[in-house]
């Protein structure tokens, strides 16, 4: 019998779809936004620029405004170059198409980011994780003998981890980079939450260009402020983002989001105001939590935080879904990370917010553990 599924893999019809959560009315914690919108006088002037956006046409010349901006706020390093993506999640995408050759595999430590993996599964590529240590550093050596067993095209840094939050050791990021670079695989540093990065390894590119000629930099403009625009940007050598870019489809990047980016560029200053405003929040949430009884809280470098909850001998989620469902039903909404991978047991997920925000979430916590 026909159906109209006979042509859909049957490795799609297998998967799950990512899930995101409905946060109608609730405190909103559960995906490492920025909390603060624009002032209304910037409201107004950016829907004025944006009404003035010619819409009826395909994005041209604005999107090389666009690149230029970037390469300039970020103080491009000599030698490389910069493409844009509908978001990171395209990039990574258009990353695994790129070296989708026979045999090609990525590679990542686990727990991660999930579209590493998705991607490498839809693009017909293998995937390896590797697991961090238990107090979710790198394992140098597992990651060193599984990137000598399997030549991966491309190995996956994040730099701070999701959904850990922290940075790993300099050194052994170097000579992992080393060892990818001798077969001539990549790495890639996803710097997702830079803004509230005390490093970043565009510093050590610039120190060390060639040390770094395999890597490449990855960026969102999610976590500065504007996850509703789907914009991110990879960074690298000329001659490797040539290649990468070729993939792109024409007209990725729509007119508005060029347009709300440049415009956030241009008031650079407000969003680093925001940023450091989440980073004191950090800090004094992470004290907050270290107080609570039960609550294991980790150091973090990005904007969200990984807390883990004491539970019985052997149970491995309980603790977590019950202060998850606890807190929700004080309509604040986290991440249960329980399930995700077995390090992360008893684990959720808090994205740091405005100040009542975080007052909310300590009160509800609070409650839930009593």
């Amino acid at each position: 019998m026909s159906t109209p599924l006979r042509f859909i893999r049957q490795d799609v019809q297998s998967m799950h779809a990512y899930a995101i959560q409905h946060s109608v009315g609730m405190v909103k914690l559960d995906a490492m936004e920025n909390p603060f919108s624009l002032s209304p006088a910037l409201q107004a002037e950016l829907g004025h620029r944006l009404g003035q956006v010619a819409i009826n046409r395909y994005p041209g010349a604005r999107i090389d405004d666009l690149k230029a901006a970037l390469a300039r706020y970020i103080d491009l390093p000599r030698g490389h170059s910069l493409m844009l993506g509908n978001g990171s999640d395209e990039l990574i995408s258009l990353l695994a198409m790129a070296c989708d050759v026979p045999g090609a595999k990525i590679l990542a430590p686990e727990p991660g980011f999930v579209m590493y993996a998705m991607s490498a599964q839809l693009q017909g590529l293998s995937y390896i994780g590797v697991p961090l240590t238990a107090d979710f550093e790198l394992d140098e050596v597992a990651m060193s003998r599984a990137i000598a067993q399997h030549e991966p095209a491309i190995v996956y840094l994040a730099y701070p981890n999701n959904p850990t939050a922290n940075l790993w050791d300099d050194a052994v990021i170097r000579r992992l980079i080393a060892q990818v670079t001798a077969y001539g695989g990549l790495v890639v540093m996803d710097e997702a939450y830079q803004p509230f990065s005390s490093r970043s390894w565009l510093d050590e590119i610039r120190r060390d260009p060639n040390a770094n000629a395999h890597v490449l930099l990855m960026r969102t403009l999610s976590k500065f402020g504007l996850a509703g625009i789907r914009l991110g940007y990879l960074v690298g050598p000329t001659a490797l983002v040539h290649e990468v870019d070729k993939l792109r489809p024409p007209y990725n990047v729509s007119v508005l989001n060029a347009e709300c980016a440049l415009f956030a560029l241009e008031h650079a200053d407000v969003f680093a105001v925001q940023a450091a405003t989440i980073r004191g929040e950090r800090e004094q949430l992470f004290k907050a939590l270290q107080q609570l009884p039960g609550v294991t809280v980790y150091v973090s470098d990005a904007n969200m935080m990984l807390v883990r909850f004491a539970a019985p001998q052997g149970d491995t989620d309980s603790a977590a879904s019950h202060v998850f469902a606890a807190i929700k039903a004080r309509q604040v909404l986290v991440k249960n990370v329980s399930k995700m991978h077995p390090l992360l047991a008893n684990c959720l997920r808090l994205t740091v917010g405005t100040p009542d925000e975080n007052a909310q979430l300590l009160a509800a916590l609070t409650s839930a553990l009593s």
